[in-house]
């Protein structure tokens, strides 16, 4: 009898269909705040936020120099322009969220910059492809490990700067 038993359990089981369908997960959507205006560079943008341009830095990560004046454009500098150019084309509605600093020295809104598309966090990405490395200045330190743990499998993986700038 426990066989009869456990043979119909298992042939109701092997049955359900609707457990074992697998379904793609939609992409995570946030909502955006702001609109990207224009790159200045690989960390730095300019936003539009209420109708108001605003200068964004990007918190916690660092590209090679582009247009500091009187100094030599850096290694993958040009590269990591180019790559915050083409995950944040103009247009593109972002997310944009501060830490406990809102503006740095130069007047410059500071935030960790998300895709409203598609939940895309900028900063991280740009570390994790190897086109920035961290750069954390307290107290806006909210994603510090998270940001220096991409570093480290962006250098494992011999991946932008890391492959090219010695």
């Amino acid at each position: 009898m426990a066989t009869v038993v456990a043979i119909t359990i298992i042939a109701s089981t092997a049955c359900d269909t609707q457990s074992t369908v697998e379904t793609t997960p939609e992409p995570p959507v946030v909502e955006a705040n702001a609109i990207v205006e224009y790159v200045v560079d690989g960390d730095t943008i300019d936003a539009v936020i209420d109708g108001t341009e605003e200068r964004v830095r990007l918190i916690g990560i660092d590209t090679p120099e582009t247009k500091r004046p009187d100094t030599p454009v850096e290694c993958f500098g040009p590269e990591a322009t180019a790559f915050t150019e083409s995950i944040l084309p103009v247009g593109t509605p972002i997310r944009i969220e501060r830490d406990t600093v809102n503006r740095d020295d130069y007047g410059r809104l500071l935030g960790y910059v998300y895709r409203a598309a598609d939940g895309v966090f900028v900063n991280y990405e740009s570390i994790r492809q190897g086109f920035a490395t961290p750069l954390t200045i307290e107290p806006n330190d909210t994603h510090a490990r998270l940001f220096v743990d991409a570093a480290r499998a962006a250098e494992a993986d011999d991946v932008g700067l890391w492959s090219t700038c010695g």
